[in-house]
């Protein structure tokens, strides 16, 4: 007999299970189970005679299979199973899809564009540029190789039209017959390949050289000199552009893995924290930060990614930095933000995308650059405050960074409710009047008489309700 601890709810008190125990004659005889409890309710000899105390299910013996063994003898062996071992029926949350990834690369797929191909190649550069590495690459390995084939190629048909190629035109045999060819020290399709290269590269080891017996084959030196030139020039352009893109430094630039609200001045703030971990700074630093999300108009309509521009700034120097350490970019939630009237747990339940951008101007190159990133509403921790990072080291007599605490931050007390309800509360508690710290203080008449009236006490219910 096996015990199977079950959740299900215990059966009332007033129905007996019966019991059946076998008799001499082979026969069950049915006898109610007692419904008291011994001394000791948490035995198991308690909880065994009286099944209704306690939430579990007597079970009947199981054949073998059941418990790993075959009718047979050998092993059971278990189907495996495609469910995941981490899903927990009704754990998942509420999450919206990322328009942006943490990483900055934008979660968007194209589809049904017409004339795709040759309006790509058309902007060949552009395109190149933004294929990867290993595409660059090949067809930076591909456009010499191929040309020299090519060149080659065609350098084999003028020397083979010219008769330089037969037996007694051979270069052993050019100083007996007198035989002037195009190009000297030619004996076949090898020596027009390295040929080729000498001529492309303007290598020229001074052995085969052309002759002015073939003046197409002057043409030709010119004219692949002149192409070795521009394509050596089109390719390194390429590769220098793709080392040198705005995306490669945006690598060294860090967003908090979080964002976090907390009170600040006694209003709410939603805050993040940019870094940069070069010393060569970034001039000219801007920073912006939208909100998507789902709006509806008054006509019906219903705009799923709605983007709204939220105003943030570092300390009062606005959104333009002066990034030579990690700073932490504030967006008041007052009256004019999106986030206004959202609490604690709508913070949760609602679906949001807050995209932040940092854009500047690399110092020790001069080229723009943007990093981006993305917080969604469960990545914003409510109550929370970053721990500082920038200490002056004495020993060193400089300002020195902890990067290893750039994304920690400290749980404070902070209301839940929202931003207008918060203000509401300040309005009710100091006589219409926003304090200058976020203490709250209670009204004198309330508290000398000890009555509160309703929308007191729903204000401050909504303050100390937990997430």
């Amino acid at each position: 007999m096996r015990f199977n601890f079950s959740s299900h709810s215990a059966a009332p008190a007033a129905t007996a299970t019966p019991a059946t125990t076998p008799t001499n004659g082979n026969e069950k005889a049915t006898q109610p189970l007692k419904r008291g409890i011994e001394a000791d309710p948490d035995s198991l000899d308690s909880v065994i005679s009286n099944p209704q105390s306690y939430p579990i299910t007597i079970v009947p013996n199981r054949p073998a299979s059941f418990y790993g063994v075959a009718p047979n003898g050998k092993a059971f062996q278990r189907q495996p199973s495609c469910r995941s071992r981490n899903f927990r029926p009704g754990s998942m949350r509420r999450v919206r899809r990322r328009a942006v990834f943490k990483n900055g690369d934008c979660n968007v797929v194209q589809k049904h564009l017409q004339r795709r191909r040759v309006r790509f190649l058309q902007d060949m550069y552009t395109t190149m540029v933004d294929w990867q590495w290993r595409w660059t690459l090949l067809a930076f390995a591909l456009s010499f190789i191929l040309s020299w084939l090519f060149f080659a190629l065609i350098w084999w048909l003028i020397i083979y039209t010219h008769g330089d190629l037969e037996e007694l035109h051979m270069p052993d045999n050019q100083e007996e017959s007198g035989w002037a060819p195009c190009v000297s020290a030619i004996d076949g399709f090898t020596s027009c390949f390295l040929f080729s290269i000498e001529t492309q590269h303007t290598i020229g080891y001074g052995v085969r050289t052309t002759s002015p017996e073939c003046p197409e084959a002057i043409f030709m030196m010119c004219f692949q000199s002149i192409y070795g030139v521009m394509s050596s020039a089109f390719m390194a352009g390429i590769v220098f552009a793709k080392m040198t893109r705005a995306k490669q430094r945006a690598q060294t630039l860090l967003f908090s893995k979080q964002a976090v609200i907390c009170q600040r001045d006694g209003c709410l703030s939603l805050m993040f924290r940019v870094g940069d971990m070069r010393k060569s700074h970034i001039i000219g630093a801007g920073v912006r930060a939208q909100l998507i999300r789902t709006k509806s108009t008054k006509e019906g309509e219903v705009m799923t990614q709605y983007f709204t521009e939220l105003e943030i700034g570092s300390d009062d120097s606005g959104s333009d930095l002066f990034f030579i350490w990690p700073m932490i970019i504030e967006h008041k939630i007052d009256e004019n933000s999106p986030l206004y009237n959202l609490n604690a747990t709508d913070m949760l339940q609602d679906r949001f995308e807050i995209v932040v951008i940092l854009e500047g101007t690399v110092e020790s190159t001069g080229q723009s650059t943007q990093a981006r990133s993305s917080y969604i509403n469960t990545e914003i921790l409510w109550g929370h405050r970053f721990d500082p990072v920038v200490l002056y080291n004495k020993d060193l007599q400089a300002y020195e960074i902890d990067y290893g605490r750039f994304n920690e931050t400290t749980q404070v007390d902070t209301p839940l409710c929202s931003a207008r309800e918060l203000n509401e509360i300040y309005k009710i508690q100091e006589g219409f009047r926003t304090p200058a710290s976020p203490t709250i203080r209670s009204r004198p008449s309330s508290s000398s008489s000890g009555y509160q009236s309703p929308q007191d006490r729903r204000l401050r219910w909504q303050l100390s309700v937990p997430l």
